[in-house]
């Protein structure tokens, strides 16, 4: 398999191995935006050549858009390999190259988000196990964050404490979001006009920097959604699906 970087020179006409084809689409766009500016800070997208879900994206974890703290650790910001491509090594492909670019770097090791058991839009802890990791921290009310140290002197990653138990001041749905995978660009507006046409109390947050996003009250903080202050999913939810959580909340 021939493998592409994403370069600031390649970046407008590459696809990025999303579920959406068009480069058109207002998600793919937001998401290039973003890739954009983190490019400049180390951020890595290796994708196969062949079109399809089969990538990984990672960066500097002091640039990462989470709250953790993992200083000389690159964070696995997106990691997928799905469809016809899953079963012929690729995504031990991308594990290896990822590895060795972080050992080249002198880099710590590698750390991820994932969960206690396999959840949408998160690394498969099965598979990070097998390929090492180890578990670093937990935080409420399912995710872990996995490690992968390249010397046992390394310190152990660790979630901030603003993530350990998510949890807001706030009545109604609130969605918190980023530009990140995965795309939300789309569905956020969408649940807004379904919130407001039902008369359900819902606001979003959109966290624009990252310093924002390393103080969210939430470890995964590309979609994260709260009903009355506690936390509720980071499944990116269709109008469907928000107005049947909605009719349950």
């Amino acid at each position: 398999m021939k493998y592409i970087l994403l370069t600031p020179e390649n970046l407008e006409r590459e696809h990025i191995c999303c579920a959406i084809s068009s480069n058109k689409d207002p998600q793919v766009a937001a998401k290039k935006a973003w890739l954009r500016d983190r490019l400049d800070e180390g951020l890595v997208f290796l994708k196969a050549a062949e079109r399809g879900k089969c990538f990984i994206e990672y960066l500097p974890a002091e640039y990462a858009w989470v709250p953790i703290e993992a200083a000389g650790y690159l964070y696995i910001d997106c990691f997928w390999v799905s469809g016809a491509l899953k079963g012929h090594g690729y995504a031990n492909d991308l594990m290896e190259r990822c590895i060795a670019d972080g050992k080249a770097q002198g880099r710590r090791g590698l750390c991820v988000i994932a969960s206690k058991k396999k959840q949408p839009f998160l690394s498969d802890p099965k598979y990070l196990t097998y390929k090492g990791f180890r578990l670093a921290d937990t935080a409420e009310p399912f995710f872990t964050l996995l490690y992968l140290p390249f010397d046992k002197s390394a310190p152990v990653p660790q979630f901030r404490p603003c993530a350990k138990t998510p949890h807001i001041d706030e009545n109604g749905f609130v969605l918190y979001y980023t530009a990140g995978c995965p795309y939300t660009a789309k569905y956020v507006p969408l649940i807004e006009s379904s919130a407001k046409n039902a008369g359900i109390p819902f606001k979003s947050i959109l966290l624009e920097n990252r310093e924002r996003a390393q103080n969210a009250p939430a470890a995964w903080t590309n979609y994260a959604f709260f009903y009355n202050g506690n936390y509720v999913t980071n499944e990116i939810l269709s109008e469907k699906k928000f107005l049947a959580l909605a009719a349950e909340k």
